[in-house]
Parts: C-alpha cells; sequence; structure tokens
C-alpha cells in the first residue's frame, strides 16, 4: 500500500514538473488519495457569463416600432416590462407573438429561438387588462372595508364600555338615564346598519359577523335594562294636561273675566237704549 500512495504521489509530482503536461488538464488529488480533475471555479463561470452579448429586438405595434437591448437568456416577461414605457402599456396587458405563437412570460428568448435582429409583435391584451382590473378593485374594496371595520371596532369597544357602566349603575340599584339609553340604542343601531350593509369575504367576513352580534348583544341587553330597572328623566317635565286644566280655570276666576253658565240661553247685546220718563 505504501508503495502505491508513493507511485502516485511521485506521478502527481512528475506531471507538474513536466513542462509538457502544463497545457493538459491539471489534476487534483482528493482527501482519499482518488486523481481527479480538478473543478473549475465559480469566477470562471460569472466570467463566461459575463462574455454573453446583449442582442437587438423588434417589437412591432401597430405601426410603432421599438427597439430593445436584452439578454438572449432574459424571458418574455423581461422584455414585456421593458417595453412597459415605450408603449404605455402594463406588462400584465401585453401579448407577445413571434413566429406566429403567443409566448408565455416565463418563456426564454434563446430557447424560443430569438436572436439579434429578430421581430416580435406585440398586441393588447384586452382580456388581461380587465381581469387586472377587477383584481385591482377587489384589493381597494378589500382595503376601505377592512378600514371600515377597523374603524367600527373601535367605536363598538367604546359603547361597550358605556353599556356595562349602565349595566352596573342598574345592578346596584340606582336611576339610569333614559335618554343616555335611548342615544345608546340609537347609536349601536345606526352601527348595525353600517356593518349589515358592508359587503366583504374571507377572513374580513368572520370579522363582520362577529361585530354584528356584538351590537345585537349590546341592543338586547339595554332593552332588557329599560324593562327592569327604573329610569330617570334626563330633562324637566313639560306640563301636564292637569296643570293646563288648573291654570285655565284660574284664568277664569281672576277679575275682569267672565264666564257664561252653561246651560243658559246665549246673551243679545244690542245698542238700542230704552229710557224711561
Amino acid at each position: 500500500m505504501c508503495l502505491r500512495v508513493e507511485r502516485r504521489s511521485s506521478s502527481v509530482h512528475g506531471s507538474h514538473d513536466n513542462p509538457a503536461q502544463e497545457g493538459r488538464d491539471q489534476l487534483e488529488v482528493r482527501p482519499g488519495g482518488m486523481l481527479v480533475q480538478m473543478r473549475v471555479s465559480s469566477g470562471t463561470e460569472h466570467q463566461n457569463l459575463a462574455q454573453v452579448t446583449n442582442i437587438r429586438v423588434k417589437v412591432k405595434r401597430g405601426p410603432a416600432c421599438h427597439e430593445v437591448l436584452i439578454s438572449p437568456q432574459a424571458s418574455f416577461g423581461e422584455l414585456k416590462k421593458k417595453l412597459a414605457e415605450p408603449t404605455g402599456l402594463h406588462h400584465e396587458d401585453q401579448k407577445l407573438i413571434y413566429k406566429k405563437r403567443e409566448r408565455g412570460s416565463k418563456q426564454y428568448l434563446d430557447v424560443a429561438g430569438v436572436t439579434d435582429g429578430s421581430k416580435i409583435v406585440l398586441v393588447e391584451d384586452v382580456l388581461g387588462r380587465e381581469r387586472r382590473c377587477l383584481e385591482m378593485l377587489k384589493k381597494v374594496q378589500r382595503e376601505k372595508a377592512s378600514k371600515t371595520l377597523e374603524g367600527s371596532s373601535s367605536e363598538l369597544d367604546k359603547m361597550s364600555e358605556k353599556v356595562l357602566a349602565l349595566k352596573k349603575v342598574a345592578s346596584e340599584g340606582g336611576k339610569v338615564e333614559s335618554m343616555d339609553v335611548e342615544k345608546l340604542i340609537d347609536a349601536l343601531m345606526k352601527l348595525y346598519i353600517k356593518l349589515d350593509s358592508l359587503v366583504v369575504q374571507g377572513d374580513l367576513n368572520l370579522q363582520k359577523r362577529l361585530q354584528v352580534r356584538k351590537t345585537q348583544e349590546h341592543i338586547e341587553m339595554l332593552d332588557a335594562l329599560k324593562l327592569k330597572s327604573p329610569l330617570g328623566q334626563s330633562t324637566k317635565p313639560t306640563k301636564t294636561k292637569q296643570a293646563e286644566k288648573k291654570q285655565v280655570k284660574f284664568k277664569g276666576l281672576m277679575p275682569g273675566t267672565h264666564q257664561a253658565p252653561r246651560n243658559s240661553d246665549p246673551v243679545v247685546v244690542t245698542t238700542k237704549w230704552e229710557t224711561f220718563e
């Protein structure tokens, strides 16, 4: 075994010493003693990739023609992004046709056979544009609905504190102002209508259902509070009918006022005076 290792090592050293072996592929010894070809460094690979020259393709859209300088190893999707600025079309609204075939965004130029000076036709994708606009509209509606739910959630939390405070006062035997209860019920009803008219999907729909259920529970709690606990008046009471009757009766007894008897005939007043001698 020792002789074999020495021979291998001597042969390796001999290959390095021999100038005739300089042009051949260099060998390296692995830790196990196996002779293999020396691996190419990663720097050399990057250098080879950098030597790839760009190509110039002509993209025709109607009467206009655009020349784009791009790498042959690029994809058609990258070419669409380069064409977005000069053509004014979003890259998702473009169709690229090469050799009478539409090319996908993930397909590569060199694989499709695109070379320097190749001609590509650009067509607007109407359906793709409509699809993208619908997706953008859904995104905007979702963001708007999300903000609405966030605002209603904070508003509902504030009203929940008021409801619990009124319930605590009633449970301790105190009087709850009827005006406060009515205002709170009115605010909760408005919030309920607002949530009910909101159109959402997915996770937002679950948030909406939870808020609607919580709003309903608060309204039912306040209705029960109105029936079970005594409610006070928050404003001064107005004149009752009995007070108005007393006031009318008092006016009839004031001097200078005349009150006709109920079952008497009507009195006729004339301006002819009768004189007696």
